[in-house]
């Protein structure tokens, strides 16, 4: 470790501690820079509600390459047309770049406009699994959105649906149905963001399928800048979202995703308790954890990752 950055021994970014005030999630570190935000992902990676002490290297830069896709599909308006969001550039700021090495933020961190965070997470799922398929199984719907009966784990539902979920500090988000949402933001505002996020990930779905891509299931964050809601946050990235691989696609259990299920995999055949500090990750589960992760930005960009 320098002053700055903290490493663990395969080079995965583990935090970063810059000359300016910071407020630290499971991922993302977030400094204020006075008129922006200066977010950094790091390598971190967790998993039932606990940060890992093992980073997963290069998935900071993997997650940022993704969501700067994703934001310059919306300039481009290709998907969220007339939606705007928070993203002001990926490159180090000068004001930072004086103070610290910038080479370990080079490809991992957003500069962003500030906003005042919607308390809800928006939760748009099209295919049924994760804790909506838990729910789907005791009482037939989701978050009050009631479904047909006999649906598979994995179906794809018969349109997309909006299932929101209270932000929570830590431990689980807790999904809500969209009268306990309307109730707490107000009617109108409440419906504009069941728009915008059904607008967003209808688009990119259809994107992402054209490249042999499906999208499960995904969350947005949305903010308020002077009376306008934008989209924030990381936008459609495998820590955010479910992506399924078309051509292997088979409902009826779970499917093989671009993301940490390799982690998940792991700790559950582990003799770890989820109750105590979670144990290191094997190297291979750290490699193929990044792979994972990989394949996925390559599939949907058509780029490789260097």
């Amino acid at each position: 470790m320098n002053d700055h950055y903290e490493f663990d021994a395969t080079g995965a970014l583990l935090s970063t501690h810059l000359p300016f005030p910071r407020r630290q999630g499971k991922v993302r570190d977030v400094y204020d820079l006075g008129d922006r935000l200066l977010i950094v992902s790091s390598d971190r990676i967790s998993a039932f509600d606990y940060i890992l002490p093992t980073g997963i290297p290069d998935k900071g830069r993997l997650l940022t390459a993704m969501s700067r896709f994703w934001f310059e599909q919306m300039d481009a308006g290709t998907i969220g047309q007339n939606i705007a969001h928070h993203l002001i550039s990926t490159e180090v700021p000068t004001e930072v770049s004086a103070q610290v090495d910038p080479e370990p933020l080079r490809g991992r961190i957003m500069v962003t406009r500030k906003a005042s965070v919607v308390p809800f997470e928006c939760v748009v799922r099209g295919y049924l699994e994760g804790s909506g398929w838990r729910e789907y199984q005791s009482n037939g719907a989701v978050c009050g959105v009631q479904l047909p009966a006999g649906l598979k784990q994995c179906d794809q539902l018969p349109e997309s649906i909006f299932t929101p979920a209270t932000k929570a500090e830590e431990g689980h988000d807790e999904n809500v149905s969209f009268e306990v949402m309307s109730g707490e933001l107000g009617q109108t505002q409440a419906t504009k963001l069941k728009d915008m996020s059904l607008t967003i990930y209808q688009d990119a779905s259809r994107l992402a399928a054209e490249r042999g891509l499906l999208i499960a299931d995904t969350k947005f964050e949305f903010g308020v800048v002077d009376g306008e809601l934008i989209l924030i946050d990381e936008v459609l990235t495998p820590d955010s979202s479910r992506f399924w691989a078309a051509d292997e696609y088979e409902p009826g259990h779970s499917q093989r995703s671009f993301d940490k299920q390799f982690v998940r995999e792991w700790l559950q055949a582990s003799d770890w308790d989820r109750n105590s500090p979670p144990p290191p990750l094997p190297e291979s589960i750290a490699r193929q954890t990044a792979e994972r992760y990989r394949e996925g930005y390559e599939r949907l960009t058509g780029q490789s990752f260097a």
